[in-house]
C-alpha cells in the first residue's frame, strides 16, 4: 500500500521555525510566544529584513530551496519571479501595492502550467488582488490529478513561500478546473494551512474527470486498484478535515458544463460539505459551460470572497 504523503502538522511547523536562524520569521514567532498558524504583527525592523529578501531575489540570488536564481518578469502589471523547487517549476507574483496592515495574504492558483496558466483571462481578478497586497503563487506538477507525488510538491511550495517569502501561513486557494483535484487533495491533508477556497468550474470527483482509467497512471496504480482506493484520493470523499476546520468554500460553476458536470462536481461537493457542517456557497452560472467568460473571470463576488478572508486569522475566518 502506498505510503501517505507527509502531513504538515502544527508541530512540524513549530520545529521548522525552531531551527530557523536568527532574525527569521520563525524565531520572531517563537520569541513572541505565538502558537503556530497565528499571524505575527511584525516590527518595522522585521519588515525591513523581509524586504531585503525580495531585493536579493530581484538581484538574481537564489533563495533557500530554489535550484537557481529566480527569473524576473512582468505579469498582470506586477513583478513575477520564476524558480525551480525540487525539479518543479514554480512562481510568485508580488503585489503592486503592499497591504496597509503589513500582512502578506496570498492566492494559490492551480493548475499551473508555465507559459499557459495562469493566463490573460485571469488579469481582471488578479490585478485587483495584487493591488490589495496579495501575492499569487503556483507550482507546475503536470497532469498529477491530485496524486501523492503532486501533493508532496505542493507541500514543498507551501513551506518555501511561507518561509523564504514570508507569506501568510494560511493560503487562499483558487482551484480552476482540474486544479481542484490538486488543491483539494492537498488541502484536506493540511486544513490548518487553508484560509478559504474559491473555485471556478472545479473538478471535485476523479471518477467524473478525468476518469479512473486516465488518472490511474499518475497514481502509479492500475485502474482497478485506484477504484478500490478511491476514498483515499477523491476530494469529495475527503472533506471532513476542512469541514471540521470550518474553511469557507465558494464555487462558481455553469449548469451547461459538459466537460466537468455541475452535479457530479461542485454540486456534489457543496452538498456533502454542508452535510458535514462546513460553510459553503455555490453560484450556478446559467447557460454557461467550461469556458472563459466574464461570469467566471470577472466575478465581483469571487474577488470580494478572497479579499474579505485573505487577511483574517483562522479564528476570525471561522467566525464569518
Amino acid at each position: 500500500m502506498a505510503s501517505s504523503p507527509r502531513r504538515l502538522s502544527v508541530t512540524n511547523r513549530v520545529e521548522m521555525r525552531h531551527r530557523a536562524p536568527a532574525g527569521t520569521e520563525g524565531e520572531d514567532r517563537l520569541k513572541a510566544g505565538l502558537p503556530a498558524g497565528r499571524p505575527l504583527v511584525r516590527s518595522p525592523a522585521f519588515r525591513r529584513r523581509l524586504g531585503s529578501v525580495f531585493c536579493l531575489a530581484c538581484l538574481g540570488v537564489a533563495l533557500a530551496g530554489e535550484a537557481e536564481p529566480p527569473k524576473a518578469s512582468t505579469q498582470f502589471g506586477a513583478q513575477r519571479l520564476d524558480f525551480v523547487l525540487g525539479g518543479n517549476r514554480a512562481f510568485v507574483i508580488q503585489p503592486t501595492k503592499a497591504a496597509a496592515d503589513g500582512s502578506k495574504p496570498w492566492l494559490w492558483y492551480a493548475p499551473t502550467f508555465i507559459g499557459r496558466h495562469p493566463d490573460p483571462s485571469h488579469a481582471w481578478m488578479f490585478e485587483q488582488l495584487l493591488a490589495k497586497g496579495f501575492h499569487i503563487a503556483g507550482i507546475e506538477v503536470g497532469e498529477s490529478y491530485g496524486s501523492p507525488k503532486g501533493r508532496a510538491a505542493y507541500t514543498t511550495l507551501y513551506e518555501h513561500v511561507t518561509k523564504a517569502y514570508g507569506l501568510s501561513p494560511k493560503a487562499c486557494l483558487l482551484p480552476q478546473s482540474r486544479g481542484g483535484l490538486m488543491l483539494y487533495n492537498w488541502a484536506v491533508e493540511h486544513p490548518e494551512c487553508v484560509q478559504c477556497i474559491g473555485g471556478i468550474y472545479t473538478v471535485c470527483d476523479l471518477a467524473s474527470y478525468p476518469g479512473l482509467q486516465r488518472a490511474c497512471g499518475a497514481y502509479g496504480l492500475k485502474c482497478a486498484e485506484l477504484k478500490e482506493r478511491l476514498k483515499e484520493h477523491n476530494p469529495i470523499e475527503r472533506l471532513a478535515p476542512l469541514a471540521n476546520a470550518k474553511v469557507p468554500i465558494l464555487h462558481l460553476h455553469g449548469d451547461s458544463d459538459k466537460v466537468v458536470p455541475l452535479e457530479a462536481n461542485a454540486g456534489e461537493l457543496v452538498g456533502r460539505y454542508r452535510a458535514l457542517g462546513g460553510p459553503a456557497e455555490l453560484i450556478v452560472i446559467r447557460g454557461k459551460g467550461h469556458q472563459v467568460c466574464d461570469d467566471f473571470f470577472r466575478s465581483p463576488r469571487l474577488v470580494a470572497f478572497f479579499l474579505s478572508l485573505g487577511r483574517l486569522t483562522g479564528g476570525e475566518a471561522n467566525a464569518q
